[in-house]
C-alpha cells in the first residue's frame, strides 16, 4: 500500500503515519483490518504487531499480510513485556478502554513513544448538541448514545493531563478536521485529537 491508497481510505491515519520513524518496530492497538500496518510494512518498512478482538477484522488484517494478535486492547497490552516497541499506535481506540488511565501506563510501559488519537469532546458541534439538551452525534462520535462502544469522553487539555500523570510527555498535539490540521482555536474547531508522545523519566 502507498501513501495515496491510505490517504484515501484514511486520511487521519496519512496524517499520523508521517510520525512513524522508517524501519521501527510498532505497535498497533485496536488495529482493526490493517491498513495501518499495511503501509508502515510496505512503504515505511516497518515491522511489528497489531491487537483486535473484532472477528470480523483479523481475517482482512491476515490478508493484508499483517501479523495481529486477537485480544482486546486491555488484556493484549498486560501480556507484552517492557520496552519492546519503538512506537505504539492507539488510533480512535482509547475512547473504548475501560481503564483509559491503565491502558495508557501500560502504553508507556511497552514502548518509547506512542501516538493517540480520539474524538475531541470540545468540538464545537458537540459543544452545540450539548447546548441543545443532546448527546452528540458526528463524524468522529457516530453513535447514538444507547449504541456506543465508546465508554469515554475527552478533550485536548483533559487527555494532556493525564498523559503527564502517567509518565508521557507530549511532543506534538494537533486537532484534525476531514484528516487536516486545524491551526486556529484547535479545541474548538478539530473533530479527532491526535497527540504524540514520548515516555519521560517518571515514565522509565
Amino acid at each position: 500500500m502507498n501513501f495515496e491508497q491510505l490517504k484515501s481510505l484514511r486520511p487521519d491515519l496519512a496524517f499520523i503515519a508521517h510520525w512513524v520513524e522508517r524501519r521501527s518496530h510498532v505497535l498497533d492497538l485496536g488495529c482493526g483490518d490493517g491498513v495501518m500496518l499495511d503501509y508502515l510494512q510496505s512503504d515505511k518498512q516497518c515491522s511489528g504487531y497489531g491487537i483486535e478482538i473484532d472477528d470480523a477484522k483479523i481475517p482482512e488484517c491476515i490478508r493484508r499480510g499483517v501479523s495481529v494478535i486477537q485480544q482486546d486492547v486491555e488484556s493484549g497490552l498486560a501480556i507484552l513485556s517492557d520496552n519492546t516497541f519503538d512506537t505504539v499506535l492507539c488510533i480512535s481506540a482509547l475512547q473504548m478502554m475501560k481503564n483509559v488511565e491503565g491502558t495508557l501506563r501500560n502504553i508507556a510501559r511497552v514502548g518509547a513513544e506512542a501516538i493517540v488519537s480520539f474524538p475531541n469532546f470540545a468540538y464545537w458541534p458537540h459543544r452545540l448538541a450539548l447546548l441543545r439538551g443532546r448527546m452528540p452525534v458526528s463524524k468522529s462520535l457516530p453513535y447514538e448514545w444507547y449504541d456506543t462502544p465508546n465508554l469515554r469522553c475527552a478533550t485536548i487539555k483533559d487527555f494532556e493531563e493525564l498523559a503527564n500523570q502517567v509518565g508521557l510527555d507530549v511532543l506534538e498535539c494537533v486537532a484534525l478536521s476531514d484528516g487536516k490540521p486545524v491551526s486556529v482555536l484547535p479545541n474548538w474547531r478539530g473533530s479527532l485529537a491526535v497527540f504524540r508522545l514520548k515516555k519521560n523519566n517518571a515514565g522509565q
